[in-house]
């Protein structure tokens, strides 16, 4: 049966975490709705991890179209989140409207992503009120990254905790179904979980959260260029493949590959007359 966003109230309501990981494309997105996963996550950090672009902030609506009509091929179950890249719905209400529904029309999502508080509650209320499901995204968000100052944890003072937990009151009620909680602290993003009924899916924000999220290169060990604390490897598929890369390499040139089981014979007396 497949995930909705009904499905995420419901599990916050009982007490059930939520599983989300990142996917980029259909050979991917089909392992991971085979293993269960409940929301596959279409994100921008595609720039980092797909694209090698070092940041989010590059990424176009013509990307996420891409990657995210491949993710939505390879999935059944799994409730499909596609982030709206930079500047698709921070130059006006009209533009996050047109943007979301192309992601809802050319990308197949169930669900697009957006990052702000306060700031994009106008958006996310126009989203909504066009039958478009938005999953918020608070705290350290990727695409503010040069007005932050780099990749920073959010919340650490009086001041930003404050400011977040408006935030997140202010996208709850502007209709987010739910809201990824980047880089806070701990304590901060458990008050949140508590406070709203919309569920939280944290990314560094501590298991208070209603669940969780992480970039699949991540937590593979696919990705080296950095890692944030945060992260847990629960495979090195990256020295995998790193391994059998070599080893395909290594009988190409000493001519162990292809053997005859690998090859096709041409039936007896097919050469013979040419």
């Amino acid at each position: 049966m497949s995930v909705t966003v009904s499905t995420f109230l419901s599990m916050k309501q009982k007490g059930e975490k939520i599983s989300m990981i990142t996917a980029y494309d259909y050979t991917t997105a089909r392992l991971v709705d085979e293993a269960g996963i409940d929301s596959i996550l279409v994100g921008d950090s595609l720039g980092n991890v797909m694209l090698g672009l070092g940041d989010t902030v590059s990424v176009t609506m013509e990307d996420m179209i891409h990657h995210g009509a491949a993710v939505a091929r390879g999935t059944k179950n799994a409730l499909v989140v596609v982030d709206m890249p930079f500047m698709s719905y921070q130059t006006s209400v009209y533009d996050a409207v047109v943007n979301a529904g192309r992601l809802m029309k050319e990308a197949r999502a169930n669900a697009v992503k957006l990052e702000g508080g306060v700031e994009v509650a106008d958006c996310i209320r126009a989203i909504v009120d066009c039958q478009i499901p938005v999953c918020a995204h608070i705290g350290l968000t990727p695409q503010g990254i040069n007005a932050l100052g780099g990749f920073k944890v959010q919340g650490k003072t009086a001041d930003s905790a404050r400011k977040l937990l408006e935030d997140a009151h202010a996208v709850e009620e502007a209709g987010a179904f739910a809201v990824v909680l980047e880089a806070i602290p701990a304590e901060l993003a458990e008050r949140v979980s508590s406070e709203l009924t919309i569920p939280t899916i944290g990314i560094g924000a501590g298991a208070g959260c209603d669940g969780q999220v992480l970039v699949n290169q991540d937590m593979l060990g696919m990705f080296h260029d950095f890692t944030p604390k945060f992260v847990r490897r629960f495979a090195e598929v990256g020295d995998v493949m790193r391994e059998a890369y070599r080893a395909y390499d290594t009988a190409v040139k000493d001519g162990s590959f292809p053997a005859p089981e690998h090859t096709y014979a041409a039936p007896e007396g097919v050469l013979e007359n040419l």
